[in-house]
């Protein structure tokens, strides 16, 4: 597959999770998410999948500032319903890197390993997410605002020609170019955009 090189050069996340080192899939229990493995969950690269990795990236680091993260001994909570925006989409990044669900989610190993009840929607918090240890209940709130990193001017006149269904191979190309790199402009300067409290 050929893709936009930034899909391998943003930080990867690096988190510990036992019940892959007890069930023998990765040395150590520890497993590495790379922007690129968020896009191919997605199916898509865009400053929402952006946004959903770098509030994860930052809020595990602000989060477990000395160790890796426990993956799987992580619950998330979302301001907004499932329904509501991007939260979903947002969701299912965070479910992937943390192993967290609401109700769909593993349901253990005779009582350990627990990954589904670690997600919840509609939550009483300040900010877009809260991310909290499970072990020690502590927490930080993220949120992720773009606003800062400018859209091409190009980009509005080819979007509209895109849903007409007039776009050019040539106008497709340029599309497609200015859009992954606003991504990556996002990506290069996640502390415009990412708030953490």
């Amino acid at each position: 597959m050929k893709y936009p090189d930034f899909f391998d050069t943003t930080e990867t996340i690096t988190l510990y999770d036992p019940l892959s080192e007890i069930l023998g899939a990765f040395e150590e229990g520890k497993i590495t998410f790379s922007y690129y493995d968020v896009v191919k969950s997605a199916g898509h690269s865009c400053p929402t999948m952006a946004g959903a990795y770098l509030m994860i990236k930052e809020g595990l680091k602000a989060l477990f500032p000395n160790e890796l993260p426990l993956r799987g001994g992580i619950a998330v909570f979302f301001k907004e319903s499932q329904n509501e925006g991007t939260t979903g989409v947002i969701a299912n990044a965070f479910s992937l890197i943390t192993g967290a669900t609401d109700t769909w989610g593993f349901k253990g190993l005779n009582g350990h390993f627990v990954r589904k009840g670690l997600m919840e929607f509609s939550s009483d918090i300040s900010l877009h997410v809260r991310i909290m240890r499970v072990d020690t209940k502590a927490f930080v709130d993220v949120s992720y605002n773009p606003s800062s990193i400018e859209v091409d001017p190009d980009m509005q006149p080819l979007m509209k020609k895109l849903f007409s269904g007039v776009l050019t191979v040539e106008e497709k190309a340029v599309f497609s170019r200015i859009w992954q790199r606003r991504v990556a402009q996002i990506l290069e300067n996640f502390d415009k955009v990412i708030v953490i409290k």
